[in-house]
């Protein structure tokens, strides 16, 4: 209803009100009558008929006598607000004259009590009001809101290089809040006995603590940071708050809930972030990567590029042949009898030279209980044994006995730069306690060399950033290999073992929550290989632990303990279209993709150009950074 309709719909109540026998009258009744049909004109006659009753019915006989006094006076309102009504009518039909004349098509009436129909049709028009940059640089992420809301002060004329800065400075003021939040959480917690309730609390903190020093390395990325680097950063930055919510879910907390939704909300803009950072890509045209690449490419001492000369020298080595920092001996024939010790010790002597070189941390033969926490701070660390089945670390926390799954690892590495070789470590918690992490890590361009990581349920956590695993042994039953890193495994022994009751064995559960993050788990010339008492368990290459899962196996030995299948769903229709399950060249037994499930997301039988997009020279820009470490792999296919 219009205002030219409105003064009608009050002229007609006042001459009905007054009785009066206006002219035009009639003509107003007719066309009110006619445009908008019985209900209205029944409400006109009920509303003036209302307030006839009410007035008269109050009336004295004097007032009665005087109102015939009036009724010339009246008139004479009346015809004021004809023509005030005519007035407008002339008005709005000169306009409605102007629109045609422009070549605009009048809207139906019966569109204007919708507007947002209006608006839905504007781009139909030649009248369309031309987007915003923010509006269309927003339209390619996933939450258009808050991305609008993040931009509100930027400049029409910004480029969308300062929109993306203006994005990580957003994401990293929220980062703040919730950072304050879990600190102020932690704090009221110290006063209580049971601390282990608040071990999601305390994980959500230091990962808060890590996100922030991520989004600091985004916004002062180096001249020499790649398209890569950032979009790993800001990849594992939202990594980091899905494992806070999910511990959320997991331990419950005292607050947890005003935690998780400022985790959530920041979810959200780091998302926004890694997807305006996609747009910002045209102007690296290589996509970040340096140089060309395809074929096979065996690097002489078959490392990536990214691991330093002296790395490399050191993977190369034996123990005897290493200056180590610190040696760590269960008889006191080192420096320390504990890891931690010498992981404290080279902490400080890291501070006191300035950083910079890896420290080496040599660990004799011996099994050692406790559990190793190498922090993101603490940069280049090396973790050196004597070989598998000697050098061992044991630990035993599992989610069955209130840990998150993040808090359960044996050992966790998340400093940048971690090397291990010629380490076992294990989580002997067992099949029936579930999530039990033997080994965690989140260390950008680190290596894992000739180790044995053994475990059950979720054995091997590749929590986040860029990883190599090679000449290493792996033992698991559910989801064994899991998380959401940009991941390589390369000549790796694989092996699922006797779950517990009425389990089914999954190698891979991959954790990718965001369609721009570049991760997923890469299994290249290795061997999947039963247990011997696997018997018939049924044990799959992977499942969708979150939407955008992606996993891929190539020249892999698979033996018959892979089901025909192939894959496993998570929970019914769950990401089977939006997941990302590849294969290529595989053998053995296990091999044939005949029999594979039919997802729309599932790839059986890859070409040779989509399996080198996952291989460590342009998955993990590994030629970049591996050949440092001196450790060997394959580059290509």
């Amino acid at each position: 209803m219009n205002v030219v309709n409105i003064l009608h719909l009050m002229l007609l109540i006042y001459l009905d009100y007054h009785q009066l026998d206006f002219p035009c009258k009639r003509f107003f009744s007719l066309r009110y009558f006619l445009f908008h049909g019985v209900p209205h004109y029944v409400a006109i006659i009920f509303l003036s008929s209302l307030l006839k009753m009410v007035h008269v019915g109050s009336m004295s006989l004097y007032e009665r006598a005087m109102m015939s006094r009036t009724r010339e006076h009246k008139k004479k309102l009346v015809v004021w607000a004809f023509a005030v009504s005519l007035a407008i009518a002339l008005s709005a039909g000169l306009s409605l004259k102007a629109i045609k004349q422009a070549g605009a098509k009048p809207k139906p009436l019966v569109h204007s009590l919708h507007s947002h129909n209006i608006v839905s049709r504007a781009t139909d028009t030649s009248t369309a009001v031309t987007e915003s940059p923010v509006a269309s640089a927003c339209k390619s992420t996933l939450y258009p809101e808050a991305c609008e809301a993040a931009l509100a002060s930027v400049a029409s004329t910004a480029s969308t290089k300062e929109m993306f800065d203006v994005s990580v400075e957003t994401a990293k003021g929220r980062a703040r809040v919730a950072r304050d939040v879990a600190y102020n959480l932690t704090q009221a917690s110290t006063q209580k006995s049971n601390s282990r309730s608040q071990s999601s609390v305390n994980d959500c903190l230091e990962l808060l603590d890590i996100t922030l020093d991520q989004l600091d390395d985004v916004l002062h990325a180096k001249k020499s940071s790649r398209f890569h680097d950032v979009q790993t950063w800001l990849s594992a930055a939202l990594t980091n708050q899905l494992t806070c919510s999910e511990g959320l879910e997991t331990v419950k907390a005292k607050g947890g809930d005003s935690l998780n939704a400022q985790v959530e909300s920041l979810s959200q803009y780091i998302s926004n972030a890694l997807a305006l950072h996609k747009k910002v890509k045209v102007k690296d045209k290589d996509g970040g990567q340096k140089g060309g690449h395809g074929g096979r490419k065996l690097l002489s001492d078959g490392f990536p590029e990214w691991l330093s000369a002296g790395d490399r020298r050191l993977l190369q080595a034996s123990p005897e042949d290493i200056r180590a920092d610190a040696v760590v001996a269960k008889d006191g024939s080192g420096t320390h009898t504990t890891i931690n010790e010498a992981i404290a010790f080279v902490s400080l002597a890291s501070k006191g030279s300035g950083g910079g070189s890896t420290k080496v941390i040599y660990v004799k033969a011996g099994t050692y209980k406790e559990y190793i926490n190498i922090p993101t701070k603490q940069k280049n660390v090396m973790l050196l044994g004597d070989g598998k089945g000697k050098s061992i670390v044991v630990g035993s926390r599992n989610a069955n006995d209130g840990y998150t799954t993040y808090g359960s690892a044996t050992v966790a590495a998340m400093g940048a730069g971690f090397i291990a070789k010629g380490l076992t470590i294990i989580n002997n918690s067992g099949p029936s306690k579930h999530q039990a992490v033997a080994l965690r890590v989140g260390a950008d361009k680190s290596v894992v060399y000739q180790c044995s990581i053994q475990g059950y349920q979720d054995t091997l956590y590749t929590h986040s950033n860029r990883q190599f695993y090679t000449e290493t042994d792996i033992y698991g039953t559910v989801d064994f290999i899991f998380g959401n890193s940009a991941v390589v495994l390369q000549n790796c022994y694989i092996q699922p073992r006797k779950p517990g009751g009425g389990q089914k064995n999954s190698v891979t559960a991959q954790g990718r929550t965001d369609p721009n993050q570049n991760t997923g788990i890469s299994i290249q010339k290795c061997k999947i290989q039963g247990s011997s008492d696997l018997g018939s368990t049924p044990t799959y290459l992977g499942r969708p632990w979150q939407k955008y899962s992606r996993t891929v196996v190539m020249e892999t030995y698979l033996d018959d303990s892979i089901d025909p299948d192939g894959w496993e769903p998570w929970s019914g229709s769950f990401a089977l279209s939006t997941l990302y399950y590849g294969e290529y060249a595989n053998t053995g037994p296990g091999a044939s993709t005949s029999g594979r499930v039919g997802w729309a997301g599932v790839h059986p039988s890859l070409s040779s150009s989509e399996a080198s997009k996952f291989t460590v020279a342009e998955f993990i820009v590994g030629d970049d950074w591996l050949p440092g470490t001196g450790v060997s792999y394959t580059a290509g296919l």
